[in-house]
């Protein structure tokens, strides 16, 4: 298939997901309707999702931060709570990039880029981008819109998902991953309706509402998109598969005023991960440091405190620990159960070669917050920079006996491992650090590594986790090379 049509079949299926496209591609099919949804279970569902979420950590950057995650996929939580989709087990995910997009796709994984929380000023708008995704997902509007060919091979429609999101942040990375995904398929295309996107914004503005949230708040994302399209001379990818008119506008604020009156106060914890992301994506420091002392002192914080932590992560980046340190012991000190300031006072504390007081301040706040992701991960690095593995793997096997092990979590446990000369259980973890990453080819060759030297560990155990594991990855590139 010539590069043109494999783009044509990539845009399309992109205005699906909220991706960023080609505006001169207009190819669309008719509604599949009932029919679709009838045959297009919600196991194949979650099937498509789990695949194109693998094809995602292998192409895009996503936000490892305990204090992101947990914030994004609260309020996501809270907002699909009052969806009509209880039942469904959504998963959130910040992708670490400033354009302004958001995305959704089959069985409920939900994604926005950094950028577009920055857009943001209320918790409200925010929580609009993720409730007009949460209803693209409950209105089944992208699986109405799948050919069941295209269905069929559930690696080859993940690939061609994700290529989508390559396209959006990089043309020529978008033409080379869609003619490699597609290679010789003709994939019939797909699209959202402007029907889908009034149903999306009707639905979205009734789960804000129900959800506690200022349902103005869609209207105010609209204006703001808009206004970013008007003065930028790339219009916001969101906008190449979500058109915002005036009509548009009018439309979700009538809608939002239909509804009763609920003014609804920002959470610090969205100025937090807000004042957070704000700093990891900037360019300059400096100069991020400057506007938050500006804001500050011409009193334009919405909250003093997220100002005060985002100086201070602004200050660690530029290497002044010190001054940091001062800030961040006056937050901890106002206030103590929060544990965003705790986790970064004792970074700070590490940086600045404090490793006894970042010790005890990890372990003071676990005694009292047992298996906090954020305090576990901090712990866990303090440990191992100090050497410490027997004490790192207990903390990390103990969190994972009832919570997920991410994937920095594995890279800890592997150099502890490796630290003991147990080096089949270090290579096995440095595998899954490596496939939680997205690089499938570095775990395989990790695990083939372990497979070749089982002489100093005839664990029985181990080893057949490990030949497990690996027949289980080298099937998963199978897949992704018949594409």
């Amino acid at each position: 298939m010539a590069i043109r049509a494999c783009l044509l079949a990539l845009v399309t299926i992109g205005g699906a997901l909220g991706f960023a496209g080609s505006p001169d591609a207009q190819v669309r099919l008719p509604e599949l309707g009932d029919a679709a949804e009838a045959t297009f279970s919600p196991a194949d569902e979650r099937a498509l999702g789990e695949a194109f979420m693998r094809e995602i950590r292998a192409r895009l950057t996503l936000v490892d931060d305990p204090l992101v995650e947990r914030y994004v996929q609260s309020l996501g939580y809270r907002l699909a709570a009052s969806s009509d989709r209880r039942d469904l087990a959504f998963t959130f995910f910040v992708v670490d990039d400033e354009s302004l997009n958001a995305f959704a796709a089959p069985g409920g994984f939900i994604g926005l880029n950094s950028g577009m929380m920055l857009a943001t000023e209320s918790e409200s708008e925010f929580a609009s981008v993720l409730a007009h995704e949460i209803a693209h997902v409950t209105q089944r509007h992208i699986v109405r819109a799948i050919d069941h060919a295209s269905r069929s091979n559930l690696p080859v429609l993940a690939g061609i998902l994700a290529a989508i999101i390559v396209g959006a942040n990089n043309v020529e990375a978008g033409q080379a991953t869609a003619a490699a995904v597609i290679g010789t398929s003709a994939q019939r295309q797909i699209n959202f309706t402007r029907q889908n996107e009034m149903e999306a914004d009707r639905v979205g503005i009734r789960i804000l509402a129900d959800a506690g949230f200022d349902p103005r708040g869609m209207a105010g994302v609209f204006e703001k998109l808009q206004s970013a399209a008007r003065f930028s001379p790339r219009p916001p990818e969101y906008l190449s598969t979500h058109p915002v008119t005036t009509n548009r506008i009018a439309e979700a604020r009538d809608r939002a005023q239909r509804l009763p009156y609920r003014q609804h106060e920002s959470s610090e914890r969205y100025y937090l991960v807000r004042a957070k992301l704000r700093v990891r994506t900037a360019a300059d420091a400096r100069r991020v440091l400057d506007e938050l002392v500006d804001e500050r002192s011409t009193g334009h914080a919405r909250s003093t405190a997220a100002n005060s932590y985002g100086q201070a992560l602004a200050l660690i980046r530029l290497g002044r620990e010190d001054d940091a340190r001062e800030i961040l012991e006056q937050l901890v000190e106002t206030y103590p159960d929060n544990l965003a300031f705790l986790d970064a006072l004792a970074g700070a504390m590490l940086r600045s070669g404090n490793l006894p007081r970042a010790l005890d301040l990890y372990s003071d706040g676990l005694a009292l917050y047992p298996n906090d992701r954020i305090l576990v991960r901090g712990y866990a690095s303090a440990l191992n920079q100090a050497g410490r593995s027997t004490d790192l793997l207990t903390l990390v096997d103990g969190f994972g006996h009832s919570n997920a092990i991410d994937a920095e979590m594995y890279r800890l446990r592997a150099d502890a491992y490796q630290r003991l000369g147990r080096m089949l259980e270090s290579r096995a973890d440095l595998a899954e650090h490596y496939y939680l990453s997205g690089r499938l080819r570095r775990a395989i060759n990790q695990l083939r590594l372990a497979s070749r030297d089982r002489t100093q560990n005839q664990d029985f155990y181990v080893t057949s986790r490990i030949e497990a594991r690996l027949e289980e990855l080298e099937n998963e590139l199978r897949q992704r090379l018949r594409r």
